[in-house]
């Protein structure tokens, strides 16, 4: 049964959960990358820059056996029996590659935008003089300037984000605190 318990309590463990999400969340961009990329990015590109689809691009390494050279297509020299080093295929790879590397940048970029924008209208404003962290009164130890609780000693730390004193009852005689 230890087995089976332990089984559980790795796949329901919080990390896992969070990594199916996003390996799932994951295909389905893809699905949306791709399709930028094939329906819309790649058109407009075949028609600006010709052919774009160099796979058939090929150096013939040695003639196939089935029949002499010279093959019309990389296909037609693979079903020779030809051994082919067939650098045209890595090239429309690598283009397709950067291509979608450029349309995941713009949509990434484009969904940071919107995220700061949102933040911007809706978010807390930022004051320059506040600081980033805070000592904690008891343990002192630097917390988060906006943090209630310690995380180090789980000491209240108070609500409006400033530092806080200690209580008198948790000092010793003549710390600071009323003996």
């Amino acid at each position: 049964m230890s087995l089976l318990s332990d089984f559980k309590a790795f796949a329901l463990r919080g990390n896992l959960v969070d990594l199916a999400i996003g390996f799932t969340v994951g295909a389905a961009f893809t699905t949306v990358a791709e399709s930028l990329v094939d329906d819309l990015i790649m058109p407009p590109l075949g028609l600006i820059l010709g052919n774009t689809d160099f796979s058939d691009y090929y150096l013939l390494l040695r003639a196939g056996e089935a029949a002499p050279p010279p093959y019309e297509t990389l296909e037609a020299a693979q079903a020779a029996g030809a051994v082919t080093f067939n650098y045209g295929a890595f090239l429309t790879s690598l283009l397709t590659f950067l291509v979608v590397a450029v349309a995941v940048f713009v949509l990434v970029r484009l969904v940071k935008r919107a995220g700061d924008a949102v933040e911007d209208e809706f978010g807390e404003p930022d004051t320059p003089d506040t600081p980033d962290t805070k000592k904690c009164a008891y343990c002192r130890e630097n917390v988060p300037y906006q943090a209630s609780r310690c995380p180090n000693c789980t000491s209240f730390l108070g609500t409006d984000g400033g530092p806080l004193t200690p209580d008198a009852a948790v000092l010793p005689a003549g710390a600071g605190g009323a003996a």
